[in-house]
């Protein structure tokens, strides 16, 4: 059966019930693109509700054992980051595509190890980069393919979060996070978000200075915070990560020879700042007041979204639905090969003892 696009459903399978799984899951559960067929968590208690919830044909505790007998076409790997390397390579060896939550490995080289794989099986390989197609970023995009912004000067991104409070997931020490056995230990968890969006805008790069600090006495933490600059074909990027300043936020900002744009994905606002109609004289006006307008409008969508408990995750179903599209078409993935490698070799770079300072 099809389902009017002339292609039929993808048979779809999740390993990992946790939070993120919920994003996946809804997508899962609502797209004509694909048919849940099972999912997998060594809990069958959480495996059971994922299942009853969204829909899923079946679940088990197993992965093996849903690969071998619900035989998806997909399976999406949602498990904590240690172990999507060998989730992945089983997935694959018994033929099916994998998409991976971030981060899709440890390294560099582990992370080709699975693509090369991928390629043997004829498998597409992909993973996570949600950011990316979140709306103000796509027309931050937008913005700079079609010139408006100029020729790129700077990026910078930063992303404030309190880690190390207690309640958070990371900071049980009761039941530590096995993301603190990362090469970035807990940061490694969040290290993609930075890395993948600075690299939408910025040509390749050269050179990598990073320092790495801890602020907090929380013992499982080697590091809580990173400040880091990268240079390459004269655009100067700085990268930086924080647990102990407030309020939470994630902030992009892009400058060029014409212009400049910024976003908080977490409080959506856009502001851009650019020669207007106006004239030289008069667009310092003209910028304060469009975006002032914007500003108020981003005010109401933000108390919108508390009220319905919309996440800064709204850019996970774009990218798998454009994922899905390609699998069934043929098309680039959304996230290539050549993304994902680049992703993974800055990580390394910002972990490299040369590189620190």
């Amino acid at each position: 059966m099809t389902n009017g696009s002339g292609h039929p459903p993808l048979r779809s399978a999740v390993i990992g019930a946790g939070v993120i799984s919920a994003e996946h899951l809804r997508f899962l559960q609502r797209s004509p693109a694909a048919r849940l067929v099972g999912v997998c968590d060594l809990s069958k208690v959480l495996a059971r509700y994922a299942a009853d919830t969204y829909g899923a044909e079946s679940h088990y505790t197993d992965h093996v054992q849903m690969l071998e007998q619900a035989k998806p076409d997909v399976v999406h790997v949602l498990t904590p980051p240690h172990t999507h390397c060998k989730l992945a390579a089983d997935c694959l060896k018994h033929g099916t595509h994998v998409i991976v939550e971030k981060p899709i490995a440890p390294t560099n080289e582990e992370f080709r190890i699975l693509s090369t794989m991928a390629r043997w099986q004829n498998r597409a390989l992909t993973e996570d980069h949600n950011y990316r197609f979140n709306e103000p970023i796509l027309e931050m995009e937008s913005l700079v393919s079609n010139g408006v912004l100029g020729e790129i000067r700077e990026v910078d991104i930063r992303m404030a979060l309190p880690i190390t409070e207690k309640g958070g997931g990371f900071a049980d020490e009761n039941l530590p996070s096995a993301c603190h056995h990362l090469p970035a230990g807990a940061l490694h968890d969040l290290l993609p978000h930075l890395c993948y969006l600075a690299l939408r805008f910025i040509p390749p790069v050269e050179q990598v200075a990073a320092r790495w600090d801890k602020y907090s006495d929380h013992p499982l933490f080697a590091h809580d915070s990173l400040d880091a600059v990268l240079f390459g074909g004269g655009v100067h990027t700085r990268l930086r990560f924080t647990s102990h300043q407030a309020p939470d936020c994630f902030t992009v900002v892009v400058r060029g020879s014409k212009g400049w744009v910024e976003t908080d994905l977490f409080q959506p606002y856009f502001r851009l700042t650019v020669p207007r109609r106006a004239g030289k004289q008069l667009s310092p006006l003209a910028n304060q007041w469009v975006n002032g307008i914007a500003m108020a409008q981003s005010s109401v969508t933000g108390f919108v979204n508390k009220i319905r408990k919309n996440t800064p995750l709204e850019g996970m179903q774009t990218f798998l639905s454009r994922t899905y599209t390609a699998l069934r078409t043929g098309a680039e993935l959304a996230v290539t090969h050549d993304d994902m490698d680049q992703t993974t070799q800055l990580m390394d770079a910002l972990l490299a003892e040369e590189n620190r300072i």
